[in-house]
């Protein structure tokens, strides 16, 4: 369930209730007149069962136009009324118990995407921990440490900027997509050159390791070398990572950032170019532009079925709903 409240300017009141009233699964609807500041309106607040949320919150957002407020909340407990009580759709309605059956709890789509974005914000910390993250995959290159390039992979913060910009991408939001791709490009060029100066920095100390130095380099050479398998985790880490978001599954997101080889990828361009590998180095490129391009469209589309499947489902759920329950 979810509380939702909203700043609805005067003139638009009367029909946001009267929406509000005639669709399925809003309760306990509450209506303030002018009792909102900053900005000035009526606060209207309800509580939404989770399962018409999106098709509610298109209709609060189609009537508001820009002109109010509303703030989303996820309600972790209610006590209800007695069994029977609510109406369709609502606890003790006809319908709930069929649809908590089924499971047919569709992603709330307004919180999807203001977590996405709240990802896509890229202070000075987000290219800090790409800087970090690439020194820590250059390590883990020169001392074939698979433990630190999977440090360097949790640590990195680019997976927020590639779904910021699939988002953009499948809401048609243009300036969103410029902004998440410079960022990109600045984050990975920014821990290219801090690896390149660092890899420098090791060779001209003489403290590179040796096996790095004879070119046994297993933990580069699968970074530097894409293949089709390649491919094929990269597109199964997007589909689990758009996945995890919408269903917001925490511990399925923390494998496609340990799955995906785009911070390794940084950290071993300017490693390569370092010692003059430019074979590697390119080989490199190519794996970092596969991963990044790859987990873009597989988000962007991914984003795409998942309100298309989800909106039909609602859409049978909701008429459902309204259909009068059988006499007794």
């Amino acid at each position: 369930m979810l509380h939702v409240r909203v700043v609805s300017p005067p003139g638009s009141t009367e029909d946001l209730l009267e929406r509000l009233t005639s669709g399925p699964g809003v309760r306990n609807l509450v209506v303030m007149r002018a009792a909102a500041r900053r900005p000035d309106g009526d606060a209207v607040q309800f509580d939404l069962d989770t399962q018409f949320a999106n098709p509610v919150l298109a209709e609060v957002r189609a009537q508001l136009r820009d002109r109010g407020s509303v703030v989303i909340e996820n309600v972790d407990g209610a006590a209800s009324g007695p069994a029977g009580a609510g109406g369709a759709g609502e606890p003790g309605g006809p319908q709930a118990g069929s649809m908590a059956a089924d499971g047919e709890i569709p992603p709330v789509w307004e919180m999807v995407e203001s977590k996405i974005r709240a990802g896509g914000v890229y202070p000075a910390s987000f290219y800090a921990l790409l800087i970090i993250a690439g020194l820590i995959g250059a390590v883990g290159i020169l001392t074939n440490s698979q433990i630190l390039i999977v440090a360097a992979m949790v640590v990195g913060p680019e997976y927020g900027a590639i779904m910021a910009t699939a988002l953009g991408i499948d809401t048609r939001d243009r300036r969103a997509v410029r902004h998440s791709l410079a960022a990109l490009a600045a984050g990975f060029g920014l821990a290219v050159i801090a690896t390149l100066a660092f890899g420098l920095l090791i060779r001209w100390s003489g403290q590179t390791p040796h096996l790095y130095e004879l070119g046994i380099r297993p933990v580069s050479d699968l970074i530097n070398s894409p293949n089709v398998f390649s491919v094929i985790v990269a597109v199964l880490a997007g589909i689990v990572g758009v996945v995890s978001l919408t269903e917001s599954r925490a511990n399925a997101l923390i494998g496609v950032f340990i799955s995906v080889t785009t911070i390794p990828a940084a950290s071993d361009m300017g490693l390569s170019a370092a010692y003059g590998s430019w074979p590697e180095a390119r080989g490199s490129t190519f794996q970092l532009l596969l991963n990044v391009v790859l987990l873009i469209a597989v988000g962007a589309l991914g984003l795409r079925l998942q309100r298309s499947v989800w909106r039909r489902r609602t859409a049978r759920a909701a008429a459902r709903a309204r259909r009068p329950s059988p006499s007794r």
